[in-house]
């Protein structure tokens, strides 16, 4: 009797917890019935956008705005066909069982514990969805996430509706999403019109898009076909009265299928109709983040978007494009960006982000146009205007384009360089901005402030300099920061302008896209002083001022009044060239999108190019107007050397602009004097006029302080160096006394202790400096070493 009592406490025990677990279970199961999701929360509207050029010839359609081909059609316009060959490939009991093929899972497990490794899959097309819908990762959680949501999707769709939803996001191949789409794209036709080859071709690919790319791997694509044909067989799709299904089957994988080029539905301007189709604000469902992002609808508009692009002349620069990166392809280059602006009303006319959108191979999505690159020294004209217009440097100002050292806290020694290595010693600042020069333009930029250069930049549109004044340093003139070419194109659309800046528009107000949301910069606004922006465009279109770095007959040299600049960043990553005219801006890059050099390659010989074939083209039935010449300014005669009024011995004289307040300083003063931080570059230079007009001794410096170690005054000497020298022979004279040498520009001197006046005598030319000798008490370290105001400094042997 015990026995009994106690085998059926154990019984209810156990019935209790089975109990337990299947109550638990149906909760589970319930659950999703208090949180279904329906049709309506996925929904996803027309997203077809039709673009037009600025008269109206069609440019293409994107079927969404964010770079995937995406049209959502309803199932009872899908070709049966296609419903009867996805099914039978992906899921062929769909309408036979629930979120979960019980029977799928229980073979697929036998079949892997058979063979030691996963042979088949058990996922049904509502767990497909759901993974679309909610990508997770195949972990066992990730796949306990998609079960949950696809018990869900379950509990508040019909069979149809959730079929529906999965054929409209089946992915196609590349960025095509969907039968519709894919049906358009491949074949030009409806998804309704699909006939049985073509729907069994299309529900090959969704399995694994890049594996069966109808473009490269035709002969998989073929093959997975036959597989799906033979489950239409299987299912019974494909029916048994035909004469022989199998052999029907078998006819319809050998028909021929052609597949359109992926061009088809985009005319021109790709990169430009993605991104403005990406400037399309979001809806206030979306702002709002009512419905979770998986889930989140696209808002579109059928109707056609009219644009500002002007499309024969887009085709013509995607061509030029083409051709300039062909022709430099030995020197390792690859891609190239353009657009071209209308300098009256901002219109963007032609976008050209990459010499082939379509071209996936070579990275042709990557938009140059919006890419943040080194801007070289495309930025410099904006630290000259800058300068000029806080009254830093005059326009007759003479630079210092001589070695230059900068200490930098934490880093190296900084001394800019041009690309040549060379100086030109004394430049003004049109020379000096004409022909790119590094130092004077660091120099300048020193003068003016990195921090209020940098917030002038932000008041050009530069939105992406956002680091701090310190991160970019004196180099941010030389490009050390990131631009756009967008960007760029914009602030010389302002010079063009002369400092009046506009927004660049890209659709006209009458299309179905706000115009704010086009607009970067959402506002017009004028910089001061049109007269420093005049001056700044009649430099930048002086071609004979920058003949000392590009020559006379440079791709710069237009048949017409143009201003331009170039620009090519560190170790020619970039190439830049932006310019104008009076009424198109034209911006040119080139280089490579992954980083990697380009051989032998400049702003010049890059960029410049592609910029000087566009601007004739622009031009070539209508020569531009002149540039107006800086309002206020005199133009005065000076020698091209100095700056200043020419003298007797002045070789070359040219014209200059002055303010009218400097031309009392121009009457008196006609005296070319260099300051001391000439000194090193005048003594590398040969014999000149420039040289020549300088007459001074280089060594020793006026107050030096020399060290004479006991024992070694036979062996420590001093140069005597002297520049400008126009004769033969020099008198050397210390302290009087006129020393026994026919030396011309230097000398040794034994040092002796004391103190000295040296001088030096060439004709009517003479110049003097005191030293110092003195007796060390210890004995040197290193020989050839001297002390002048406190600091170390080398001494020659």
């Amino acid at each position: 009797m015990k026995l009994i009592l106690r085998s059926l406490l154990k019984l209810k025990r156990t019935s209790k917890v089975i109990l337990a677990v299947v109550v638990i279970c149906l909760l589970v199961r319930l659950l999703p019935y208090f949180a279904p999701i329906r049709a309506a929360d996925i929904a996803q509207n027309q997203l077809a956008m039709q673009f037009s050029d600025r008269n109206g010839l069609p440019l293409g359609t994107l079927l969404t705005r964010d770079q995937e081909h995406t049209s959502v059609v309803p199932l009872n316009q899908v070709s049966p066909q296609f419903i009867h060959a996805i099914l039978a490939a992906e899921d062929g009991s769909f309408y036979h069982h629930g979120a979960l093929d019980m029977k799928a899972i229980i073979r697929a497990s036998k079949e892997a514990i058979h063979a030691k490794r996963i042979v088949s899959g058990a996922s049904t097309i509502t767990m497909q969805l759901a993974r679309m819908l909610d990508p997770v990762p195949r972990t066992f959680s990730g796949k306990m996430s998609e079960i949950w949501l696809s018990w869900r999707l379950v509990a508040g769709m019909n069979k149809d509706e959730i079929l529906s939803a999965y054929i409209n996001r089946l992915p196609m191949g590349g960025n095509i999403y969907g039968v519709e789409a894919a049906a358009q794209t491949y074949f030009s036709i409806p998804a309704s019109e699909l006939n049985l080859a073509q729907a069994s071709l299309l529900a090959a690919i969704p399995n694994n898009p890049t594996y069966f790319n109808p473009y490269q791997h035709w002969e998989r694509l073929k093959q997975r076909q036959k597989y799906v044909l033979n489950r239409m067989v299987q299912e019974k799709y494909i029916s048994d009265a035909m004469p022989t299904a199998a052999s029907y089957a078998a006819r319809t994988s050998s028909e021929k299928v052609v597949f359109q080029s992926r061009q088809r539905g985009i005319i021109a301007a790709p990169h430009f109709l993605f991104w403005l189709a990406n400037q399309i604000p979001p809806t206030p469902l979306e702002k709002g983040g009512l419905i979770p992002p998986f889930l989140r609808g696209v808002r579109g508009d059928q109707s056609v978007i009219r644009t500002t692009i002007n499309r024969p002349l887009q085709q013509f620069v995607e061509a030029q494009v083409q051709q300039v990166i062909s022709s430099l392809a030995a020197n390792n280059v690859h891609d190239a960006a353009a657009l071209v602006i209308d300098n009256h009303t901002g219109e963007v006319l032609a976008y050209v982000g990459s010499p082939d959108y379509f071209n996936e191979a070579k990275l042709g999505r990557n938009d140059g146009v919006q890419a943040l690159r080194q801007p070289g020294s495309t930025l410099k004209p904006f630290v000259y205007e800058l300068a000029l217009e806080k009254g830093l440097i005059r326009p007759n100002s003479i630079l210092a384009d001589v070695p230059a050292h900068y200490a930098i806290p934490g880093a190296k020694l900084y001394s800019p360089t041009d690309y040549t290595e060379r100086f030109l010693g004394p430049a003004r600042v049109r020379i000096a901005l004409a022909n790119s020069l590094n130092v004077p333009a660091v120099r300048v930029l020193e003068k003016v402030g990195v921090k209020t250069f940098l917030e002038r930049l932000h008041q050009l549109g530069f939105e992406h300099l956002n680091q701090t004044p310190e991160h970019y340093g004196l180099g941010l003139t030389l490009g050390s920061g990131e631009v756009s070419l967008w960007e760029l194109a914009r602030a010389y659309v302002t010079m063009a302008r002369f400092g009046d800046a506009i927004p660049l528009v890209s659709t006209f107000s009458n299309s179905p896209i706000p115009t704010d949301a086009i607009h970067r910069v959402s506002t017009s606004y004028t910089l001061p002083n049109h007269t420093i922006w005049q001056l700044i465009t009649n430099i930048l279109s002086d071609n004979h001022a920058r003949a000392t770095a590009f020559g006379v007959n440079s791709v710069l040299n237009l048949p017409f009044p143009s201003a331009v600049k170039t620009g090519t960043s560190s170790n020619f990553r970039d190439t830049w060239t932006v310019g104008f005219t009076t009424d198109y801006t034209v911006a040119t890059w080139v280089g490579n999108f992954n980083g990697e050099p380009m051989r032998q390659v400049s702003g010049v010989t890059g960029a410049a190019p592609l910029w000087n074939r566009i601007m004739l083209h622009l031009h070539e039935n209508q020569e531009p107007a002149d540039f107006p010449p800086p309002e206020g300014l005199v133009q005065l005669p000076v020698c091209a050397i100095s700056g200043l009024r020419p003298t007797p011995d002045c070789t070359s004289v040219v014209q200059e602009y002055f303010y009218p307040e400097d031309k009392i300083a121009y009457e008196s003063d006609n005296q070319f004097n260099l300051p001391p931080e000439y000194d090193e570059w005048l003594a590398k230079q040969q014999q000149s006029s420039l040289v020549s007009s300088n007459f001074r001794i280089l060594s020793p410096h006026h107050g030096d302080l020399f060290l004479l170690y006991p024992g070694e005054a036979a062996k420590q000497k001093l140069e005597f160096k002297l520049a400008g020298n126009k004769s033969a022979l020099v008198e050397w004279w210390l302290n009087g006394e006129k020393l026994d040498t026919n030396s011309a520009n230097s000398l040794f001197w034994n040092l002796h202790p004391g103190k000295w006046t040296l001088e030096a005598r060439s004709g009517e030319m003479t110049d003097k400096v005191s030293f110092q000798v003195e007796l060390a008490s210890i004995k040197p370290m290193r020989r050839g070493f001297s002390i002048s105001n406190s600091q170390v400094k080398g001494n020659p042997p």
